[in-house]
């Protein structure tokens, strides 16, 4: 495989990694700060508290005034209820309108006094004569906030990360398509030149008297019209293919006809379908047998020269988009069945990157290129349907009618 791909998890696991880090350290840091401005809260309530008791049983002086104004006034953010165990006495940073109707006044009151004993324990203001008043409270809401805080911001570095991701994906596919154009585009263009040298030896050679009845005039006729395909192949992928709706039975048919007769004797093909006869299908012709040719020969190679390799077409069941719930439109299927080796699961997915191969002098191209035949240029799908090692693999196709 290719070494980009190669470290590709790897690269993968160390992202992930270092963003749980500072996801982590984001956490531990805010619960530090959290807990820190909690204790000053508290420390804030309770002296308070000894404040509302030292007034009540204090008589009026400048040091009541005093305490007054720099204690109980001084709080402008702490919500705070103090009750006499059954009665509402007071509040204070409650938020409530100005304009509240009383009953309205004392039903949210009544509702905030039930959150504040979940909340927090109260405090007790001990009072003359062994009377106790209590002082209930919720966090302020710069607390509240602190306490969200780590979560917005875990939601934003998410957000950015995604957003990062897509990005990245995107500029390596759009500089994986140029790669791939450029090399199409450069590889018909250095076919050209020799395929039209050899189509001019040949008509020379026809028109000799001494090579007229050769047979490898007739075989360099073949090659040459081998070569105009594979021309023909390198040009579409460097532009955009035109598709025409073709007899999928008949031109699959025609695909194997032409492997039959350059593989092994000992490699049975076949075809069935579930299909009409003459169902089209959105192709074109000259792609599509060239992915046809790929996972065929492959094939040959995982049975070794020796098996069946079994092509089914079937219409798919119609499945409809996620984002517009509307049906994507007939589909049809080949599934290419063969006999061999299969391949192992944790290497499913990875026989369709570049460079992925198991023979010593493949380059590992062949099933990268016909995925991205169907996909990008034919709006399908090729993937694995089944595998097992030891008993062979079925790779589907999936086409639009």
């Amino acid at each position: 495989m290719l070494p980009i791909y190669n470290q590709k998890s790897r690269i993968k696991l160390v992202v992930a990694a270092l963003a749980l880090l500072i996801a982590a350290a984001t956490l531990v840091y805010t619960n530090v700060l959290v807990r820190r401005v909690s204790e000053r809260e508290q420390q804030q309530i309770r002296l308070y508290a000894r404040a509302q008791a030292f007034i009540i049983n204090t008589e009026v002086n400048s040091n009541t005034n005093f305490v007054f104004e720099e204690i109980i006034n001084a709080n402008t953010t702490i919500p705070i209820i103090l009750t006499d165990g059954d009665n509402v006495l007071g509040a204070k940073n409650m938020g409530l309108p100005p304009h509240l109707p009383a009953a309205d006044s004392v039903r949210r009151m009544k509702a905030e006094l039930t959150l504040m004993k979940q909340e927090h324990a109260p405090i007790v203001v001990t009072l003359g004569a062994g009377y106790k008043n209590y002082i209930y409270y919720r966090d302020s809401q710069l607390l509240r906030q602190l306490r969200t805080y780590p979560l917005v911001q875990l939601g934003v570095v998410a957000a950015l990360a995604l957003l990062a991701y897509f990005a990245f994906s995107y500029s390596r596919r759009a500089e994986q398509n140029r790669v791939w154009v450029g090399l199409a585009k450069e590889t018909a263009h250095q076919l050209g030149t020799p395929l039209s040298s050899l189509v001019g030896w040949q008509e020379y050679l026809r028109a000799s008297d001494r090579f007229r009845e050769e047979p490898i005039v007739e075989e360099l006729g073949k090659d040459i019209r081998r070569l105009e395909i594979i021309t023909e192949r390198f040009s579409n992928i460097g532009s955009n293919p035109v598709l025409n709706d073709e007899n999928l039975l008949l031109t699959t048919r025609n695909a194997i006809a032409y492997l039959e007769s350059r593989v092994s004797k000992k490699v049975k093909f076949s075809i069935e379908t579930d299909l009409p006869t003459d169902t089209p299908a959105r192709l074109n012709v000259p792609l599509f047998d060239w992915v046809i040719e790929n996972i065929c020969k492959n094939a040959v190679d995982a049975m070794q020269g020796r098996g069946s390799i079994t092509l089914h077409l079937r219409r798919v069941r119609v499945r409809r988009s996620w984002l517009t719930r509307r049906a994507t439109g007939p589909q049809l299927a080949i599934d290419i069945t063969d006999t061999g080796s299969g391949i192992a699961k944790n290497k499913l997915e990875s026989v369709f990157l570049p460079g992925f191969t198991t023979k010593k002098r493949g380059w590992g191209l062949g099933l990268a290129l016909a995925r991205r035949i169907i996909q990008n240029y034919h709006g399908g799908k090729l993937f694995i349907k089944w595998s097992e090692l030891g008993r062979g693999t079925t790779f589907r196709l999936v086409l639009n009618q």
